[in-house]
């Protein structure tokens, strides 16, 4: 029986908080429920998670998330949009100058190749990768009036998983300083994230799909009407739309240099985009898409095992207790009524759980599963 559990992405990397340090979670964590009932502002909220952030004090922020999870009112949604938005944006004011604001974005790309990628064929076209970098203007992701760079490294989940909030935010501080500055800086915070990949394991003839992210900084005018949602709730969602609708045109017209910077002239490759986000969206998608993954791999191997096809499964999709935690269990079963694989999806406290659940479905629709109720 396969099975896999998937743990959300506020569970990255962090030591156990000292003890000294438990007033500080717990206050953070009533500052963001004051501020969901709106008795604090959002701007105070915001500036107590810089301060941490500036004191590189990531075991104050994970502990307050967790301390936010058992609060009312979404609060945990909202400390975590306010962390992962500071730790990925900065703020830069320079007298008599506008201030600026230059954030680290990440686009996740999930890669099917024949016997996996190698790290040292990657970004060997400089052709490609100017056509890449060039592309994010014209084609609307950026504002035409941003300066913007692309890290020539694909960072893999692992290394994704050991930046932590206060370090992406000294790396973003060190890009900035490095894009306003006419001479050449280092930047050996950025330097040291290229860590390296996680061993694949795939062998020559293996048919491989593995997970890139391809990071980048924006640096703009804070005030670049470029990236102003509107007010209106029918303009914002115009707005997305044609945000997205760019996006979908851009990756279909990249493709083949995007591949190019994979491997050589991209041979062999079927690339796979998710959309655009800051850092800690752009890896969340990735994450809630690759449990799919994973999930459809499982119950694929499990029906082979038993010597059944998809299409005569059953499965059940419903939401479980598990000692406080939300958690959706996924149970596909054969023919005979025997177990063929499970899987677990621990939910945010905000998450919309019918939409998790016919997300799924949809999923286990395409191996042509059928579904019992729960």
């Amino acid at each position: 029986m396969a099975k896999h559990k998937h743990h959300p992405p506020v569970s990255a990397p962090r030591q156990d908080a000292p003890t000294d340090h438990e007033a500080d979670a717990q206050e953070l964590a009533d500052l963001a429920l004051a501020t969901a009932r709106r008795k604090a502002t959002q701007e105070e909220l915001a500036r107590a998670v810089r301060r941490r952030l500036l004191d590189r004090h990531d075991d104050v922020l994970y502990d307050a998330l967790e301390l936010a999870r058992g609060m009312a009112d979404r609060t945990f949604g909202l400390l975590r949009e306010t962390i992962e938005e500071h730790s990925a944006t900065v703020l830069l004011r320079r007298e008599g100058a506008p201030d600026m604001e230059i954030n680290a974005f990440a686009i996740p790309v999930f890669v099917r190749s024949t016997g996996g990628l190698t790290a040292g064929q990657a970004f060997q076209d400089q052709a490609a990768y100017a056509q890449v970098l060039d592309s994010l203007t014209k084609a609307g992701l950026e504002s035409p009036k941003a300066k913007v760079v692309l890290v020539q490294h694909w960072y893999d989940l692992a290394e994704f998983d050991r930046i932590t909030y206060s370090r992406l935010h000294e790396i973003v501080r060190e890009a900035g300083a490095a894009m306003t500055d006419k001479k050449l800086r280092p930047v050996p915070l950025l330097e040291r994230s290229m860590s390296g990949w996680a061993p694949a394991g795939f062998e020559a003839g293996d048919a491989a799909v593995e997970l890139r992210f391809l990071l980048g900084f924006a640096l703009k005018r804070a005030d670049d009407p470029f990236y102003a949602v509107p007010k209106d709730e029918a303009l914002a969602d115009v707005y997305f739309e044609q945000r997205m609708a760019s996006y979908r045109a851009w990756t279909q017209s990249i493709a083949p240099q995007v591949a190019r910077l994979l491997a050589p002239e991209g041979a062999g490759l079927e690339l796979n985009f998710l959309y655009q986000d800051l850092f800690y969206g752009a890896k969340a998608q990735a994450l809630s898409e690759l449990f799919v993954l994973q999930l459809l791999s499982d119950v694929n191997g499990a029906c082979e095992e038993a010597g059944i096809e998809p299409a005569s499964a059953r499965a059940s999709v419903r939401l479980v207790d598990d000692e406080g935690d939300a958690i959706l269990l996924v149970e596909v079963d054969g023919p005979n009524a025997q177990r063929l694989a499970t899987a677990e999806k621990i939910l945010e406290p905000d998450a919309d759980v019918a939409a998790d659940i016919a997300d799924l479905e949809d999923a286990l629709a395409t191996l042509g599963l059928s579904f019992s109720n729960p």
